[in-house]
């Protein structure tokens, strides 16, 4: 009789077990969710990870709140986040740096950006711009690419470190016009934008969400963008092939990603939540307003962005390996 009822018990205790998971995520969340940015804060995937989260936290009834987490060029956040409990209350606002380049910048990555993760979704494209402190002497991009090649011992180039997006399109840049600067990493896009700024270094590469006001009341110069047409946020900008460098295409990405082995209804939650802040009227114009290139539909859910780090891994590999590094 005793064993009958131990059994009995052990046997409602793992339908309990089993009950449990499901009910955790049904009702998931139920507390708020930590989103990771691997930068410091004002930088451009801070900004977007800050707008795309204030309308994913209405439709998913919890906070979602921002933790800056920054160094080697955003892989110390995305380790930490590939190592987190995959319950979906620790995601990363990832990019082409964290989860592309890296893997040929980092020889030891503690991760793998195309099977350590659950992607979620795409937040937004990013344009990256050719930029420099406002009394930088070239006037034009020819006049930029031959100052920077005769001139590139005496200059500071500014980067958010090791495999961050400001550094990998400016490996681009240097290895097109055959430039070796002196680089100067700091901890995040935003304060080597300050720096550009205060003329405490000569050029660098950024994404179009940190610079559109700099640019416009002219704090910074911009020479060209690397896309292939003008952006509408930045008219009077040519790209890069009107300006005479065809070979500078660069747009970096933002999206979000969970720790490998999330649930599918976890991740579906998210997903569905980004994609109603895409849809909704304000927080695109937000996007635009800053220069974003929203994704469409249909290449914003977690096949897509799957599909698309691979993509990009192959082809920031070469174009680094080109460079040399």
């Amino acid at each position: 009789m005793l064993n009958a009822l131990l059994r009995g018990f052990a046997a409602l205790a793992a339908v309990g077990l089993a009950i449990a998971p499901a009910s955790a995520q049904s009702d998931y969340p139920r507390r708020p969710i930590t989103l990771v940015v691997p930068f410091a804060a004002g930088g451009p995937t801070d900004v977007i990870a800050r707008i795309v989260g204030e309308h994913m936290s209405r439709t998913l009834g919890q906070q979602m709140v921002i933790e800056n987490v920054v160094g080697a060029g955003g892989t110390t956040a995305s380790t930490r986040v590939a190592r987190a409990a995959p319950d979906g209350y620790t995601i990363e606002m990832g990019h082409m740096g964290t989860h592309a380049a890296s893997v040929a910048l980092y020889p030891n990555l503690a991760y793998k950006p195309d099977s350590d993760f659950a992607p979620i979704g795409m937040a937004a494209g990013t344009p990256v711009l050719i930029l420099a402190r406002k009394d930088f002497p070239p006037k034009d991009l020819k006049e930029f690419a031959d100052y920077v090649d005769a001139n590139d011992s005496k200059l500071n180039m500014a980067h958010a470190g090791v495999g961050s997006v400001s550094f990998t399109t400016c490996l681009l840049l240097n290895s097109i016009v055959d430039a070796h600067p002196t680089a100067i990493p700091y901890n995040g896009t935003g304060p080597a934008l300050t720096a550009l700024i205060a003329g405490q270094v000569d050029y660098m590469c950024d994404q179009i969400v940190n610079v559109v006001q700099q640019i416009q009341s002219g704090q910074i110069k911009a020479y060209a963008i690397g896309t292939a047409t003008r952006n509408p946020a930045l008219p009077d900008v040519p790209t890069a092939k009107e300006a005479g460098l065809p070979q500078f295409e660069a747009q970096a990405w933002n999206a979000l990603f969970a720790p490998k082995g999330t649930p599918q209804q976890i991740v579906d939650k998210l997903s569905d939540a980004l994609d109603k802040a895409l849809e909704d009227e304000t927080t695109r114009k937000r996007l635009l307003e800053l220069g974003s290139v929203l994704p469409e539909k249909s290449g914003r859910g977690p096949q897509a962005l799957g599909a698309l780090v691979k993509s990009e891994m192959e082809r920031w590999t070469k174009v680094i390996k080109a460079a040399g590094w």
